[in-house]
This record gives structure tokens, sequence and C-alpha cells, in this order.
């Protein structure tokens, strides 16, 4: 059985095939295209030509993608939204929507309601569900809008409500999608419905790229189980990908630290992703990327669903340096995938860190000439290079205590062999497609956050419970059911709740349920 690991990044798709064993049997790396499709055929053929591999024994694919990072940023192919929220009489105060860009909510808002329900935090109903009201909603989107979220006041403890109203408009307007907040987010109001709807926006996105990869793979004959990328490092069946696209945002910088997992051979580390436009820093944790405990920002959104805890720079390999008044600058803005044509050891006009790189000898690349860039002090700016990553490191631990550090990514060559704060460096082989290794690698996992009141149960209790809904979470995502563990179990009691509360974070992961 042969897997196959596409990624396609701002300025890089990468791909990868891996044999039964995991070992890399080919890989390639070319210049994303404006249209993402070619560049992901392009990058199947090329691979394919390379290794000859017979196409049958391919019964994996995976697909990472900035899609749908691309669609909230360009605010391009979103879904109008028929927003619920279930909270009156409360909840009223902060209406939906009210902190976001105007030009977004132009392009996503289409309908906007609030009627009566929602929970307390121990799961008594602020109010019940009402039909009529319902009712009324459903005509109001009819014809308006191309998705729903349906977001209710602590619906994470329980989540019967935004089920029941899921149902009643599966009813009245058959065939349009439905995203729950309960499925989404954390606790939370504000941020968990901002996020439901934007996943609710970029349904119709993440049905064009899937359709587009399996023309990209039904063009070469290949019949394979179609995967795609979560931002845990995890991976989730095309159909669960369907109805929760809002996971695919930053999978780029978390199949890096998989691949970079998978690589060094290192279950806590460091890994430095360095590519043409960027470096993104993430922390591996038990061999899977350490997810924020912040709100994260998505297209000028505040939002609180699970994300990978990434810190990134303006630097890479086709980062431009130049001299301001005075003293040299470097970045943040970038020649991307144009390096071959605009650096100056290529023959171009432009000084990038691979020019600097190269003047100092720290790399090599056929068919460059160092000497064209004899005239500039490569070696003090090469210096702040090596700065820039060090300080960016230093922010990302959570202790004085030195960590391995594993560089991966395209500019991976650009740093040195030792690095201040790293008790080693390692830059393991095909580094360079880090992220194409990791998007093939992947697990599948299942996540679970609730708040518990402790006054009619037990610890154990509730803790068991969480483990049994992580790991069917896990399941229904595609995972093996014999082989899923729990990787990750935290608890917080909540002191400014009544009644004992804790909130608990449960994540199970397993390979990759296949039928062969």
């Amino acid at each position: 059985m042969i897997r196959l690991g596409i990624d396609v990044g701002g300025t890089n798709t990468d791909g990868v095939l891996l044999d039964n064993d995991n070992q890399v049997l080919g890989s390639t790396k070319s210049p994303t295209t404006k249209d993402v499709f070619t560049g992901i055929q392009k990058t199947i053929k090329k691979l394919l030509a390379e290794t000859n591999v017979n196409v049958k024994k391919i019964q994996i694919a995976t697909l990472g993608t900035t899609h749908c990072t691309n669609a909230i940023v360009e605010r391009k192919s979103l879904n109008k939204v028929g927003i619920v929220r279930l909270c009156l009489p409360s909840g009223t105060t902060v209406p939906p929507l009210l902190d976001w860009p105007p030009d977004l909510v132009e392009k996503v808002q289409a309908e906007t309601v609030l009627i009566h329900g929602g929970y307390e935090y121990n799961g008594s109903p602020i109010s019940k569900l009402d039909a009529e009201e319902l009712k009324v909603a459903a005509d109001r989107f009819r014809g308006k809008v191309d998705s729903i979220a349906i977001s209710g006041v602590f619906s994470p403890v329980l989540s019967d409500q935004e089920k029941e109203a899921a149902a009643f408009f599966e009813k009245e307007l058959p065939g349009i999608p439905i995203s729950l907040s309960s499925e989404i987010g954390s606790i939370g109001l504000i941020e968990r419905e901002n996020a439901t709807v934007l996943n609710a926006a970029l349904m119709t996105v993440i049905s064009r790229v899937s359709t587009d990869f399996e023309r990209a793979l039904k063009d070469e004959g290949i019949d394979a189980h179609i995967y795609l990328g979560q931002n845990d490092g995890t991976l989730m069946t095309n159909s669960y990908a369907q109805k929760y696209p809002i996971y695919t945002i930053a999978c780029g910088p978390t199949n890096s630290i998989r691949g970079a997992a998978h690589l060094s051979k290192e279950d806590d580390a460091i890994v430095v992703d360095i590519g043409g436009t960027t470096t993104d820093i993430g922390v591996l944790a038990n061999s899977f990327p350490r997810q924020t405990s912040l709100a994260v920002e998505v297209g000028g959104v505040r939002t609180n669903y699970r994300m990978p805890d990434i810190y990134s720079i303006g630097f890479g390999g086709g980062t431009r340096v130049y001299l301001k008044e005075g003293s040299w600058k470097i970045g943040p803005e970038s020649v991307g995938y144009q390096l071959p044509e605009k650096a100056i050891v290529f023959g171009g006009d432009e000084l990038t860190a691979t020019d600097v790189a190269i003047g100092t000898g720290q790399m090599e690349i056929e068919g460059t000439d160092a000497s064209r860039v004899d005239d500039v002090p490569c070696e003090l700016i090469y210096k702040d290079f090596v700065r820039m990553v060090e300080d960016a490191i230093d922010r990302m631990k959570t202790s004085a205590e030195d960590l391995p550090v594993v560089l991966v990514g395209g500019g991976a060559a650009l740093m040195p062999k030792t690095l201040k704060g790293a008790s080693r460096v390692i830059r393991p082989a095909h580094a360079s497609v880090a992220n194409a290794i990791g998007a093939a690698l992947g697990d599948i996992s299942g996540t679970v956050e609730r708040i518990y009141s402790l006054e009619n149960q037990d610890y154990k209790t509730v803790i068991e419970e969480a483990r049994k809904e992580a790991i069917l979470e896990a399941i229904q995502a595609g995972a093996d059911p014999a082989k899923v563990d729990i990787i990750q179990l935290e608890d917080f009691p909540l002191a400014y709740l009544p009644g004992n509360a804790i909130m608990v974070r449960v994540k199970a992961a397993g390979p990759l349920k296949i039928t062969l």
C-alpha cells in the first residue's frame, strides 16, 4: 500500500509518496500555481514520472491545503450564511458579527435571527425552543442563504437544542449545509459563534477543493481513499471535511510538525519550518503539535476553536533584504516562487535571504554564482537572520531548558548547525518536504471539550464519559476502533462558576481504518 501526500503552500506545492513502512519513495517541490488545481495535477504527474510506481497501489491520498484560509483572507467564494442564535430572552447585548471586518460581513451575512433557547452552565434551559420562531427563521432564509450556522448559549455543555433546531431546518430547507457551534468551538458564545459562521461560509470552497483533488487523482488513474489535513496534525475523511472545513485552516504548519516528528524520531522538540516567505515555529508535544489556549484571529475574526500554537515571522528563502536609511532591513516582503528569476545569485536584481546565505558559504545551490554578492556584507546580515530565528524559538519555549530543534522546509539550509537555546539542531533527510510527509502520515483524531458540574456526578465518571466521547469522535472521523488511544487529557477547575464545575479537554487519535 502506497500513500500519496500533497501540501499546497503559498510558495510551493509539495508532494511525496510513502511505502507501507512510511519510507519515502519519491518527493517533489514545485511552485504553487495561481490555479491551485493545476499545481496539484503537475505535482502528481511529476511524482509518478520520477518513481514509476504502479498507481493501483496508491490506496491513500491526503491533501493539506490553504484554500479555506485564502477564501477568508481574500473574501472569495464564501457562502451566504443564515445565522441562528438560541439565546432569548438573554444573550442580545452583543449581536452576531459585531466585531467583524465590514467587507467580510458583506460577503457572509445573509440573515440573522435571535430566538428563544440556550442553557445555563449546568445544562438547565434558559428557555424552550419555539417552533413558530424556527418557522419564521426558515421562511426568512429560504432562497437567501447557502448554509446555516446555529449557536446556542452554553451549547458545549448540552447540545440538544442546537440539534433540534438543525433537524427542523433540514426538514424545512432540505439539502442546505448546517453547522452547529457545539461541534466546532469552545466555551464563549461570541468566539464560538464566529467560528461556526466561518465554517458555514466555507462549505462551497471545501466542496470544490475535494472535487478538484478527486479529478486530479482520477486523471492519473488513482483510485484512493481521500483525506484532508486538519490543524491539529491529524487527518479527516473527505466526508468529515465537508462538515468541518474550518479545521483545514493552518494545517500547513501542523503537517510540517508531524512530518518533522516522523523524520527526526523526536517526540518533544521545537520545529522550525522555513519556507520561501515565512518561518513557522511550533512545538512537538508527544509527537503532536501543541495547541494554543488563546483565542485566535482568522481573517480578522476572533474565534475559539482549536488551533495550533504557531508563531510566524516574515523570513524565508525568498525574503527581500534591502538597505534603508543606512541599515539593512530583512523582509517581510518576499519574491516567493520567483526566487530563481529574481535572486542576484541566479542573475536577477533582488537581494534575498538565499543570496546572503550563499554569500556566506552557508548554502550551495547548483547554477548560482556567489561572486555576484561580493559587495554585500553577507556575514553581518546573516547574523541578523540567525538572531531572528533564535528569538522566535525562545518565544515558543515554556522554560529556560534547551530543547532539540528540528529544521524543516525548503529554507532549512539557511540556518547554521548550532542555534542558541537548542540542545541540538536536527536537519533530517527529506526535510524540505516535511509538510507533505506530515500530510501523508497523519492519524485520525477526535477532540472533546466540555464543562461538567460535579454536583451530581463524581470526577471519575466525568473523565470516563469525556474519554469515550473523544474516542467515538475519532472513530466517526475514520480511525481504526481497535487502535485509538487518548493522547491528551486535561481538566481545569472553573472557580467563577457555581456547582464545582470543571472544563475537561480530551483528544484521542489512532491510525486510519482502511478496507483494501
